[in-house]
């Protein structure tokens, strides 16, 4: 029976009785191709426009063996990289070349796997016999949870989440959740600081003048702990034009309340957190808000005769001792409000009308 040769490999396989006196030379030139496709290496300069065809040589070393293969050269189109068709075999292939072109290593007449125009990266993949199939072992997948063992390191790259991805405790839990805009232009920028510095969260991005949203959910709401240091506020303001002599402030939604047409009755001042929620539920024991409406006044002048929380009346405690007793012609009257919560649905009211003519 003569010598055959291997299907994937091409290593001699020799028949009994044949070869006498080189079947040593024969048998280590398969133990070298043995070595090569465990752990052999090879640089594969393709052809500019028409790529390459990996070697697979009867009884020989040959390209198309080796476990890694860099391929190389300058490229001006899209190329292949052909392993024959009926070749079993896995490997690590880098992607070295120059030119913005995708490179496929795939079979003769089978499907493979593509490097992008801008991808130069490296792939383990394998040949079934009929495609070249990529293993995604480079990728971290949705199906695979990697354990570092030391800091992760982006070299300079970005970490992508998707929409509502989430960095997570180690019981699964979410410590920052992400929310996509699909046209975003502007940004967080988280920056420490040396000793004595301040760390800084601002908003950035293309526009010139960008605002910060703390946004808490439901009725909660933005805690400072510690003292705060503020350069610049600026307060709700609704603008009304037209007088209503019950009126419900809404503080929730408002911190002043401007009144454009003169009042023509006195009025109720009902202090709420907004049209679906009380003051009550929106405040904590031993908190306070504090809130002013403006009441323009007309020759005849009106006045606040009447203050409620949540639609109870209460009695304020009015600046100066005493509850006004009238309005102030011709003026912009404006009343303060400071409601603290001392009990549940108990509030202290502190009052104040001032006239600005």
């Amino acid at each position: 029976m003569a010598n055959s040769t291997s299907a994937d490999l091409k290593l001699t396989v020799q028949a009994t009785g044949e070869n006498s006196g080189t079947w040593g030379q024969i048998t280590n030139t398969n133990l070298l191709i043995l070595e090569q496709a465990i752990g052999g290496y090879s640089s594969v300069a393709l052809n500019a426009t028409t790529g390459a065809t990996l070697t697979f040589s009867n009884g020989a070393l040959s390209n198309g063996k080796d476990a890694v293969i860099k391929l190389t050269g300058t490229i001006t189109g899209n190329v292949n990289v052909v392993i024959p068709d009926s070749v079993e075999k896995t490997y690590i292939i880098e992607n070295a070349t120059s030119g913005a072109f995708t490179v496929t290593v795939k079979t003769s007449s089978g499907n493979g796997v593509t490097w992008g125009t801008t991808d130069k990266g490296k792939k383990m993949v394998y040949s079934d016999g009929t495609d070249v199939v990529d293993t995604a072992f480079t990728e971290v997948s949705s199906d695979y949870s990697p354990t570092l063992s030391g800091i992760l390191d982006t070299n300079g790259n970005d970490i992508i989440i998707d929409d509502t991805g989430a960095l997570e405790d180690d019981s699964n839990n979410e410590y920052i959740k992400f929310s996509k805009t699909a046209t975003a232009v502007n940004e967080i920028t988280v920056a420490n600081a040396a000793a004595s510095g301040t760390p800084n969260i601002s908003s950035t991005g293309d526009d010139t003048n960008i605002d910060l949203n703390l946004t808490p959910k439901g009725l909660g709401k933005v805690t400072f702990n510690g003292s705060g240091k503020i350069q610049g506020v600026a307060e709700k303001v609704t603008v009304s034009g037209s007088f209503d002599s019950d009126i419900d402030f809404d503080t929730q939604t408002q911190g002043v309340l401007l009144s454009t047409a003169a009042a023509d009755a006195n009025f109720t001042v009902n202090l709420r957190g907004d049209g679906s929620n009380s003051l009550n539920s929106v405040m904590d024991v031993g908190e306070s808000i504090t809130v002013a409406y403006i009441s323009k006044q007309n020759a005849t002048a009106y006045y606040n005769t009447t203050v409620k929380v949540d639609g109870t009346g209460v009695t304020p405690v009015w600046q100066g001792g005493s509850a006004p007793t009238g309005g102030n012609s011709t003026s912009n009257d404006v009343y303060t409000y400071t409601a603290i919560k001392t009990a549940a649905s108990t509030f202290t009211v502190l009052a104040g009308q001032t006239q600005f003519a």
